[in-house]
């Protein structure tokens, strides 16, 4: 019996690696869609491309869409990434890496692909315990999107009900890095940091990085990531 078609945002971090692994655990043939969208940390484009190869996805898509021009972000303006916040303050209010309306973006963009190819499930690797700042990250808005696929597609006019997974939604790093390692997900293949080095060595302080090494330590795991010194 041919496999269910999913669409999985795959990034090239940590989360959407692990994602991809869920999706495709769970009896799914993942199409992956990746976003080129003048990102500051562009080197996941090239570990999201490690990622499909590594899991053998049915298509893996690279979509160019340059949210620069929008800016509003430390991930796309000349705005500073945060550094060596704790994790009180990563928890306060809304981060400047904050991307505006980005989910929205890549979620309406992955929907409009999975009318085409007849996939009724997008995977996403949203999580609202690390980022618990971010508006586009919580169960209220993707229960938001949902609807609105059901209600803005031919698909979702005909009876055809889309479902957003989520299925990170409420993990911390720690259990997300260990159901990832239980399904043999290689991590070495990924990357989180958001200001690398020039050479693509992950800075340690950002708060990806933080939360990522934090992650690994408690599974008694050591970050398979280049850091810099």
């Amino acid at each position: 019996m041919e496999q269910p078609r999913a669409v999985v945002l795959l990034s090239g971090g940590l989360d959407s690696a692990t994602v991809l692994a869920i999706a495709r655990a769970g009896g799914f043939a993942p199409f992956a869609l990746t976003f080129d969208y003048g990102q500051r940390h562009a080197i996941e484009i090239d570990a999201a491309r490690r990622l499909a190869a590594a899991f053998a996805v049915a298509r893996h898509l690279v979509l160019p869409i340059d949210l620069r021009a929008f800016g509003g972000s430390a991930l796309t303006a000349d705005v500073p990434v945060p550094r060596d916040r704790s994790p009180e303050a990563m928890s306060e209010g809304i981060p400047s890496t904050y991307v505006p309306a980005r989910n929205t973006i890549f979620l309406s963009l992955a929907l409009a692909w999975s009318e085409v190819l007849g996939a009724h499930d997008l995977f996403i690797g949203v999580n609202a315990l690390d980022y618990a700042g971010y508006p586009d990250c919580r169960p209220e808005f993707l229960a938001a999107f949902e609807h609105l696929a059901d209600l803005a597609t031919r698909a979702g006019v005909l009876g055809q009900r889309f479902h957003i997974h989520a299925p990170l939604l409420k993990l911390t790093k720690a259990d997300i890095i260990r159901r990832g390692l239980e399904l043999g997900v290689d991590y070495a293949l990924t990357t989180s940091c958001y200001d690398p080095t020039a050479d693509g060595a992950a800075c340690r302080r950002c708060d990806a990085c933080v939360l990522r090494l934090q992650g690994f330590a408690a599974n008694g795991v050591r970050d398979p990531a280049r850091y810099a010194p």
